[in-house]
């Protein structure tokens, strides 16, 4: 790998850190609040919400300037919503201006990956990128959980700072200064990423002119027999591993009776199957075997279901790191081959953006359905038996649709993964 794919890596690893760790903090802070359940979970829509919104914006404007320093720019507006957090803002809003930033982190993240590296090292990129980020899940749900836990929580309200009162009282507060500083050491990264050379495409000058570019580039890749495929299991993949981070910690707390420290580290635990799950996949698939692990989806939305049965821990580990191996093993080939077959169609930035329109528009579809089901009174186990039935479900359709696709177009969807095959050899 190129010595820049390192630093890229870095800031990467230390941008997802603070973020998965501040999402157990909102949630601690929402909990001591006494905010209903039905917000915490709606903090996982919430993020996603900008995603949406700005998804026909973000793509254009990564691919207008250097990746390193839009990086820079969405590193420093998770910062301004974590200090909208600190004053007073209700955590909802103050994580979807996080969220904002996320949203316009992603597409340079992942695009600066084609315009660094060939295509036959985009898989092995991936399976090193969604490693850290799976990495970076586990430590940073451990790490908002010791935050917001007593005995780190009680020793960073005890520090004294002479003259000056900083209005941090709780523990959740507490914690989020401290993930101020993480943000600040990823911004100090993407300063150091280099410039790929790649000619950079000028924003028009009228916005608006990006709305029908953007919608022609989501019906392209929609079109596309290949495309459409990876993006739809991409799409419901990340779906579901967007608010299992919510549904785990509801999940700990009724059968287990769980506090948000303790459940943190089974969210962790998924995080550790989908890391063992992405590096298999980087090293045992290739671009284009990803419609091959189509069932595996099936088979996470099986286990979800099946996770109402368990109350006792020693059962539920192991249950979740295979839940998350499939995820991980699933995503990683699926994902190469969205990108592969969207920087071919209409360049990086713009097609990751696509993905990201999809993929959040699916968490926050499902967050809110999730939301709205305890808020109506659904139990937990309820909820994620609905939840369950619904990916199987999906999954499975998808899997229909592939086999619809090879037998109806089976000559030109062949010849895509010619294509892909021989890129991934030569690229």
């Amino acid at each position: 790998m190129k010595r820049g794919f390192y630093t890229i890596m870095s800031a990467q690893f230390f941008s997802s850190l603070a973020d998965n760790a501040l999402f157990v903090g909102a949630v601690q802070l929402l909990r001591t609040s006494g905010a209903p359940e039905w917000q915490q979970a709606a903090l996982v829509p919430m993020f996603a919400l900008f995603y949406v919104i700005l998804a026909p914006f973000v793509g254009a404007f990564a691919d207008s300037m250097p990746k390193g320093r839009v990086m820079l720019f969405s590193n420093f507006i998770k910062i301004f919503g974590c200090l909208m957090m600190l004053f007073g803002t209700h955590p909802l809003m103050a994580y979807a201006i996080v969220g904002l930033g996320a949203a316009a982190y992603s597409p340079a993240k992942y695009g600066i990956l084609t315009e660094l590296l060939p295509a036959s090292q985009l898989v092995k990129a991936n399976g090193w990128i969604e490693g850290l980020t799976i990495a970076s899940i586990i430590l940073g749900v451990l790490l908002g959980g010791q935050l917001v836990g007593y005995y780190l929580s009680t020793r960073l309200l005890a520090l004294d700072f002479p003259l000056v009162n900083t209005g941090i009282d709780s523990a959740p507060e507490a914690a989020i200064s401290v993930l101020i500083f993480v943000y600040l050491l990823a911004a100090w990264f993407n300063t150091h990423i280099p410039d790929t050379g790649v000619e950079m495409r000028p924003l028009p000058k009228r916005l608006a002119s990006l709305l029908p570019d953007f919608w022609t580039c989501n019906a392209r890749l929609w079109r596309d027999k290949l495309g459409q495929i990876s993006l739809a299991a991409t799409t419901l993949i990340w779906g579901v591993a967007g608010n299992l981070r919510f549904i785990v910690l509801a999940w700990a707390a009724a059968a287990l009776g769980y506090s948000v420290t303790q459940a943190s580290a089974l969210q962790g635990v998924v995080a550790i199957g989908m890391a063992v799950g992405a590096v298999v996949a980087s090293v045992r698939m290739r671009l284009e075997d990803g419609p091959r692990v189509i069932p595996l989806g099936i088979g996470m939305g099986v286990l979800i279901i099946l996770l109402i049965l368990i109350d006792n821990v020693w059962l539920a580990a192991p249950f979740l790191i295979l839940l998350g191996a499939l995820g991980g093993f699933l995503v990683v080939p699926m994902n190469a081959l969205l990108q592969h077959r969207g920087h071919n169609l209409m360049g990086a930035g713009r097609s990751i953006a696509v993905q990201n329109f999809n993929e959040q528009a699916c968490i926050l579809a499902l967050g809110a359905a999730y939301s709205l089901s305890t808020g109506l009174g659904l139990p937990t186990f309820g909820a994620i038996t609905a939840f369950g039935v619904v990916i199987a479900g999906v999954m499975w359709l998808i899997k229909r649709w592939h086999a619809s696709n090879l037998v109806n177009y089976r000559a030109e969807v062949e010849h895509l993964i010619d294509i892909a095959r021989n890129d991934n050899l030569h690229g």
